[in-house]
């Protein structure tokens, strides 16, 4: 009996329903084609909804979904599986970042499913957020083997397509080639990357360019995953299958990150007779700086991601103080450059010197009007632009808060560049301009409606003299853990953004 319905994929429906028969409440999935498909299109969907279930009930272990049974209701089969009570680690993520402990838990549940289906000679091909869920009781459990192939069966992709998530997908499977357990745990390693900065490296605005991220981009190493954590990240994400690690050196850096080894209880007594309540350990801090733990102390957010991290008495102490001191002894901020960044000089185009982080890749217009600034992973990029408005160019916007916001409603250049774009202004004054902000969450124009990814263009816009305007952008992603990162970034940029020769 069918109670309410849970989600949607690409494949289907999955509904929390109650058998009636043992009473207990399952989980069931209901084939999602649409009425457009050809007959033989819909049977290989029913086809591969069998084949989940048959992948999934040939593998036991507890990090991976129990299947129950597979109904035939009007010639489509329903999927009975386990309820996991819980969410996916995709919601997870929209609440805000891991840290690298928790990841690697998380981690180590997903690589002993993913070894367990292996050994049944399982692939499973779409190992991504979505598919991991989060249960009670700290069980992580991996689900919807909807596309994964199993040894020796004919698969059921056409030649020339796959099926699967463009930015979790392994490039040797971009590519056409055959894939092996390797190609599992390259999406592992996206996965792992995901969880600690809130994006894959890989997402693009199009699926065309999120698969040339996947054969070309060399991401940088996670910054909230650094030490251990995050060079086993950029070890799975070699291009080469055969240059990754296997299972067993992974599992070995994952259980060292989330189960740091365990110090005396005499190591962590307080001077004053004091104890240390619960025990201590040693664990990696940001930046891979071993730390002692003992008992828990507040440290603020700011030194652990978006996640108010707990040290311990001792040299946590250390790291609240020194904390506590940068913050009082510059209680405004905005005065230096963050660490890492530099100002780009930009006279001849912008008239202006920019503010941008070191590593970010430099290329200039054509045109010779405008400059961007790229993240090397291709999460976040800084355009900016001189722009002299000509009185016979309708092509040339003018630099009025009105005209842009109905510019990006009706979709963009030639009303094709974006959709659904939701539009909000400000008037501001930049170094004694006056200006506005436009601020553009919106999806791509190709983009499918299902399920669709948003994005932000976060602009500043400084009329000068001579029919001439400064514009500058941040593109950022506009959902998760990566908006507050692309936020910082655009603060960070108007203010060290000098346009005094403008």
């Amino acid at each position: 009996r069918l109670v309410s319905r849970l989600g949607h994929g690409g494949m289907g429906t999955v509904w929390l329903a109650h058998d009636e028969v043992v009473d207990r409440d399952v989980a069931v999935k209901e084939p999602r084609v649409p009425d457009h498909l050809s007959d033989r299109d819909r049977d290989r969907v029913y086809l591969r909804m069998q084949r989940e279930a048959r992948s999934a009930a040939k593998i036991d272990h507890p990090s991976v979904v129990t299947m129950h049974d597979v109904v035939i209701e009007d010639a489509k089969p329903w999927i009975v599986m386990e309820l996991v009570r819980g969410q996916s680690l995709a919601d997870r993520l929209q609440e805000g970042t891991l840290d690298p402990r928790e990841a690697a838990r998380i981690g180590l549940a997903v690589l002993d499913g993913l070894t367990a289906a292996h050994e049944q000679g399982v692939l499973h091909r779409d190992v991504k957020p979505d598919n991991v869920l989060l249960g009670r009781g700290e069980r992580v459990v991996l689900s919807d083997f909807g596309i994964a192939q199993i040894e020796g069966e004919q698969g059921l992709t056409e030649t020339g397509s796959f099926v699967g998530s463009p930015e979790f997908i392994a490039p040797e499977r971009v590519l056409g080639q055959r894939p092996g357990p390797e190609s599992d745990l390259w999406s592992l390693g996206v996965v792992l990357y995901a969880a600690v900065e809130g994006v894959s490296p890989y997402r693009r605005s199009n699926v065309p360019a999120t698969l040339q991220a996947v054969l070309s981009a060399e991401p940088q190493m996670p910054a909230r995953g650094s030490g251990a954590f995050g060079t086993l990240v950029m070890q799975l994400l070699r291009k080469d299958p055969a240059a990754r690690p296997d299972a067993a050196e992974i599992r070995a850096v994952l259980e060292s990150v989330a189960r740091p080894p365990q110090l005396s209880f005499a190591a962590t007594q307080l001077h004053g007779g004091a104890g240390v309540h619960g025990g201590g350990g040693a664990g990696v801090g940001p930046g891979g700086v071993q730390r002692q733990t003992g008992a828990a102390a507040w440290v603020p957010p700011v030194l652990y991601g978006s996640r108010a991290a707990r040290y311990g008495l001792g040299g946590g102490v250390l790291a609240v103080a020194l904390a506590l001191f940068l913050i009082l002894a510059d209680p405004f901020g905005g005065g230096k450059l963050p660490e890492g960044w530099g100002i780009r000089p930009e006279n001849e185009i912008l008239a202006a010197k920019v503010g941008v982080p070191d590593e970010y890749k430099r290329t200039q217009d054509t045109s010779g009007t405008g400059v961007t600034y790229r993240d090397p992973s291709g999460v976040f990029s800084i355009y900016a632009e001189r722009v002299q408005q000509q009185p016979d160019d309708e092509d040339i916007l003018a630099p009025r808060p009105s005209v842009w916001k109905a510019y990006y409603e009706r979709g963009g250049s030639n009303g094709t560049e974006i959709k659904d774009a939701e539009v909000t202004n400000k008037d501001i004054v930049h170094q004694g301009k006056e200006g506005f902000e436009t601020v553009v969450d919106f999806t791509a124009y190709g983009d499918s409606d299902d399920d669709p990814i948003r994005y932000r263009w976060h602009e500043l816009v400084i009329p000068g003299e001579s029919n001439i305007y400064l514009r500058l952008r941040v593109a950022m992603p506009a959902e998760g853990a990566a908006v507050k990162d692309g936020e910082e970034l655009y603060a960070n940029v108007v203010d060290h953004l000098d346009i005094g020769q403008s």
